[in-house]
């Protein structure tokens, strides 16, 4: 038994009391916004807020640059989403769950391609690209970029890139030593699917009775 949660919570030994307390609170909170984006509420986004800005603060301390930077952009995507939400359309709507335009994709790949370049210059100045990880870090930094974008302008598109990118943090997050952030994501791919299968539900009950 010992060997197992040496295992999997080993590395946490060398971590202060507060980092632990706070990434436990940082992961609740993202399971939390995480659960609201499936069912399509407001408050995906203030639980979000509350998440990311504990991890932007753990990330830097842990200097995962590319994962920090994710987070910081969470952040203030959050605050773009919550006002997209909530904004009306008409006197009596808010801004529905949609698929993306052809010019939407274009605007995704050019957030996709623009990320790579710029975490792999900030892995590049600050001397960290010495580790296969931070290959991955750069890919999965730009998938969840545009799975943000896509999440704040209410397409369903979101949840594939969210699926995606979960899939590759899980095993990424536990290497590095961060098992709870690793359980996290591995709920978070779970919820995905369930959220892409919720919201393909709704638009298509929208559809219907237009």
């Amino acid at each position: 038994m010992n060997s197992f949660f040496d295992f999997f919570f080993g590395q946490y030994s060398e971590y202060s009391n507060l980092f632990i307390t706070l990434e436990i609170i940082a992961a609740f909170f993202g399971l939390l916004s995480v659960v609201f984006a499936w069912f399509n509420r407001i408050w995906v986004y203030p639980t979000g807020i509350v998440s990311t800005a504990i991890y932007v603060y753990l990330l830097l301390q842990w200097t995962l640059l590319g994962d920090m930077m994710i987070n910081a952009y969470y952040f203030i995507m959050s605050i773009y989403g919550w006002y997209i939400w909530t904004r009306k359309i008409d006197d009596t709507h808010v801004t529905p769950i949609s698929r993306t335009t052809n010019e939407e994709k274009n605007i995704a790949s050019i957030i996709f391609v623009m990320t790579l370049l710029f975490v792999y210059g900030v892995y590049v100045v600050f001397d960290k690209w010495n580790d296969w990880t931070a290959y991955i870090d750069t890919l999965t930094t730009g998938i969840f970029f545009v799975g943000m974008w896509l999440m704040a302008k209410r397409k369903i598109e979101n949840w594939v890139f969210w699926i995606m990118g979960d899939i590759i943090s899980v095993p990424l997050y536990f290497y590095k030593g961060f098992t709870f952030t690793s359980f996290q994501y591995l709920l978070f791919t779970i919820i995905a699917i369930f959220g892409y299968l919720t919201w393909k539900k709704s638009l298509d009950k929208e559809l219907v009775t237009v």
